[in-house]
Formats: structure tokens, C-alpha cells, sequence
């Protein structure tokens, strides 16, 4: 069986949407089969490249050139859907990434078992929306996207505290306060493959939350830091402006992540 560290770089190497997802989720079934028969297979190096595989489209653009539409609209819903599938592509990478990154900082085996999950689940929340977008007669890809999504993975890659403190607690949490207002658009719109897939993204993006949560709050504890202290330094110096509320509290609390972590650091 290929180390982990190489699955999650062949991964981070392979180009279009659902070739990238189809090989994260032949991998992490690998793993989980390997795990759940008690083995513990070797976690490995690996050699990420600093931008993952992407296809040629969509076209990326700066946050601000890319078209705001109506989510009262059709073409607002389909845009709405092509950016959190562009979202959750990210993501699949993100999670990954963390795994061939950091292989050489050593951590419980938890960890990679709680990183290969959520990088199995982010590949079928990106196949749910790709499913979305077809049904509507889009694709992935068809609208522009936004470019900045690998920035926070850039700056952090040297700093396994901050990927966990600027990813899953920052961006991810960002995603727990969002999706239940854009879940309402597309219940109002009656379109319940939309409602569906979306309730499932926001079930189980609560995890992910909570394992940047755990993970971030271990190391804190590995090098005797104030979590909450060290968090708020970690996200000055690694995340671009200030936390937009209004703010999911009761999700955030079930991921781990306390009032006040992010209030002090609201704008």
C-alpha cells in the first residue's frame, strides 16, 4: 500500500474536478479499509507542489472581478452552486495538502484519520454540487471563480498551527455561518436536490471544524500555549481582514471553537 503522504500528493497532482474526487475517494477507502482491519500503514514523505492540479477551466479571477449575480435568479442560483463547488474542490486539496505538507511533524494517528475523512467527505460535497450544476444544465467550470481560495494554504505553508487555526477555524467556520441563509434560497426556490445536498455539506462540515479545533488545541498543549491567545496571533498574522458576523455560535460551539476565540476579532 502506497504511504499516505504519496496518496494525498497523487491527488494534489491530478488536474479535473472528478478525477481529482474519484482518486481521493479510492485513497481514503484504502486507508479506512487498512485502519478498520487494524493495520497502520506508513504515513511516509511526500513532495507537494505549492498550487495543486487544476483544470483548464474555470478561469480564475481577483475576488473583485468576479460577477456578482441575484440568488433570487436562475443564473444566481447556478452561480451560487459554482461557487461553493469550487469551494469544496479547494477544500479536497486543502485537506490533503495538510496530510503531504506536515508528514514530517509528528502526530497521532488520529490525525490522519480524521484529515483523510474529511477529504473523502469534501470530494463527495463537490460531486453533490457538480450534480447540481448538471441538473440545472451547467457544469463546473462553465463560470468564472475565484482565485484567492489557495492564499490561507500559501502563507501557511510552513506553519502546521496556522493552517489549522486559518483553514478549519477560520474558512471552514466561515461556512457554518453562511450555508444556512443559501440552503433558504434554494428551499424557496423549491429546488430540493439543491436543499439536499447542501443540508448534507453543512452536517458534516461541522467536523471538519471541530478537527482543526482538536488538532490546533493538541499542539497548543504539545508546546505548553494559550490556545486562544496563540489563536488570535496565528490569525492576525495569516489571515487578510476581520471575521464577518453575524456568527453560527451554536454550530462553532459544537465544533470546539468558543465566542471568545472570534468575537475579539469581529470587524
Amino acid at each position: 500500500m502506497m504511504p499516505l503522504a504519496q496518496m494525498a500528493e497523487a491527488v494534489l497532482r491530478t488536474a479535473e474536478g472528478r478525477e481529482k474526487t474519484a482518486l481521493s475517494r479510492r485513497l481514503a477507502a484504502q486507508w479506512q479499509a487498512a485502519r478498520a482491519a487494524g493495520n497502520a500503514p506508513p504515513i511516509g514523505r511526500a513532495d507537494p507542489p505549492l498550487h495543486p492540479a487544476r483544470p483548464d477551466a474555470p478561469e480564475l479571477l481577483s475576488p473583485r472581478d468576479v460577477p456578482r449575480r441575484r440568488p433570487g435568479t436562475p443564473e444566481g442560483r447556478v452561480a451560487l452552486l459554482h461557487a461553493v463547488a469550487h469551494i469544496e474542490l479547494n477544500a479536497v486539496d486543502l485537506h490533503w495538502d495538510v496530510i503531504a505538507r506536515f508528514a514530517h511533524v509528528p502526530m497521532p494517528m488520529g490525525f490522519y484519520d480524521d484529515w483523510v475523512k474529511a477529504a473523502d467527505e469534501e470530494s463527495k460535497h463537490f460531486n453533490l454540487m457538480a450534480d447540481c450544476l448538471e441538473e440545472l444544465g451547467s457544469q463546473y467550470g462553465a463560470l468564472p471563480a475565484h482565485a484567492g481560495m489557495w492564499r490561507a494554504a500559501e502563507d501557511t505553508r510552513d506553519d502546521l498551527m496556522g493552517r489549522l487555526a486559518v483553514v478549519p477555524m477560520v474558512l471552514e467556520a466561515r461556512g457554518l455561518d453562511v450555508t444556512p441563509g443559501m440552503i433558504e434560497v434554494f428551499r424557496r426556490a423549491k429546488a430540493d436536490s439543491a436543499v439536499a445536498a447542501l443540508e448534507t455539506i453543512y452536517a458534516e462540515e461541522v467536523a471538519h471544524v471541530a478537527y482543526g479545533s482538536k488538532w490546533f488545541h493538541f499542539l497548543c498543549g504539545r508546546h505548553d500555549e494559550d490556545p486562544k491567545e496563540r489563536f488570535h496571533a496565528l490569525v492576525g498574522q495569516y489571515f487578510h481582514g476581520g471575521l464577518k458576523p453575524p456568527f453560527n455560535e451554536e454550530k462553532r460551539a459544537e465544533a470546539g471553537i468558543p465566542p471568545d476565540f472570534y468575537w475579539p476579532l469581529a470587524v
